[in-house]
């Protein structure tokens, strides 16, 4: 093999896909009337990143959920998708009974808390039966919310407190504050257990409470 070609082979193997980040930047959702849209995600509380336009037959607005790293856009000639045929377009969140109060505060009108029969599909309507309620053991991924925006385009509530294995690649981060706030509170009722079962005093806490965030996130079992 020439040196030429052992270098370009390097240079194929360095930039292959799984060397590659590729991340999920904007979904873009199909609205009828602009304005009704952005008034009422600017009510979510949403960041406003853009509005533009460009002569009478294009305009973009992009709006950004709190703590998340994609966002949406809508406007005029943007897609020629149907208006709200965007369904079960989900929104993580920490603690699903707060945010739901978030919505309904912003007068939204959102569902009541539901879980399914069995599994996760009934969040696509018509699948499976939504049971009014958290789940039992409130497990992760396996409560939500349902609400729509003014065209119909569906949106979906999930609780996600502990990712399944594999899903959180490289190092532990929290979206906000506030997510940070909630796996410090997790990790402090765990270790109160923790406690009761050694039944002694950990004086070694922070270290504890460190590795069970971070297990948590990465889906991986939690220390007892």
């Amino acid at each position: 093999m020439s040196t030429k070609e052992a270098s370009k082979n390097e240079e194929t193997k360095s930039t292959s896909v799984a060397n590659l980040d590729m991340k999920l930047e904007v979904v873009v959702i199909p609205v009828s009337d602009v304005d009704r849209a952005k008034e009422f995600y600017s009510r979510l509380g949403w960041r406003l990143d853009a509005d533009r336009a460009a002569a009478d037959n294009f305009r973009l607005i992009q709006f950004t959920p709190p703590g998340s790293g994609s966002s949406i856009q809508f406007g005029v000639n943007l897609t020629s998708a149907e208006p709200g045929s965007a369904q079960a377009l989900l929104l993580i969140v920490s603690n699903i009974v707060a945010a739901r109060q978030h919505l309904v505060a912003r007068g939204v009108d959102a569902s009541e808390v539901f879980h399914c029969a069995s599994g996760t599909s009934c969040r696509f309507e018509g699948i499976d039966v939504r049971v009014t309620g958290l789940h039992p053991e409130r497990l992760s991924y396996f409560s939500f919310v349902s609400f729509k925006d003014p065209d119909g385009n569906g949106w979906l509530l999930q609780e996600v407190t502990k990712r399944l294995a594999g899903r959180v690649a490289g190092n532990t981060t929290y979206a906000s504050a506030h997510d940070l706030a909630q796996a410090m509170i997790r990790a402090a009722k765990a270790h109160e257990q923790h406690e009761k079962r050694t039944g002694q005093s950990d004086s070694n806490w922070p270290d504890w409470y460190a590795e069970y965030m971070v297990r948590e996130q990465l889906g991986e079992e939690l220390p007892q």
